[in-house]
């Protein structure tokens, strides 16, 4: 026996799956990689530790007179000479190096949390 297709059960099927997409993204089935800012003022990382994941992108952003860098304490990753007004990123990815510094300032710190 046939069934009849219904447009109201088409609707109902589509407001389902848009739920449970709703859903899935804050239980992390549907990640999507997210950008985080960090400020460079007064010769501190504002904030100084973050929370991301791999494929997050996070993005230094230098308001001081002096120019900076985020070095990894390892060196494997480093954003170069970042000067006032520029933004300079990397992209988070598995196993990097966590913890940081400015090279010209190395009494500036921070820290990277992988979730």
């Amino acid at each position: 026996m046939a069934s009849k297709v219904i447009r109201r059960d088409v609707l109902a099927g589509a407001a389902a799956c848009a739920g449970a997409l709703a859903i899935s993204s804050n239980t992390g089935f549907a990640i999507s990689p997210e950008n985080h800012d960090i400020t460079i003022k007064s010769f501190k990382f504002e904030p100084q530790h973050i929370v991301v994941k791999v494929g997050d992108t996070i993005g230094w952003t230098n308001e001081d007179l002096a120019p900076h860098t985020a070095t990894a304490i390892s060196a494997d990753w480093d954003t170069g000479k970042i000067v006032r007004g520029e933004t300079r990123s990397v992209k988070v990815t598995e196993g990097m190096d966590t913890s940081y510094f400015c090279a010209f300032h190395p009494h500036m710190k921070g820290t990277i949390e992988l979730s």
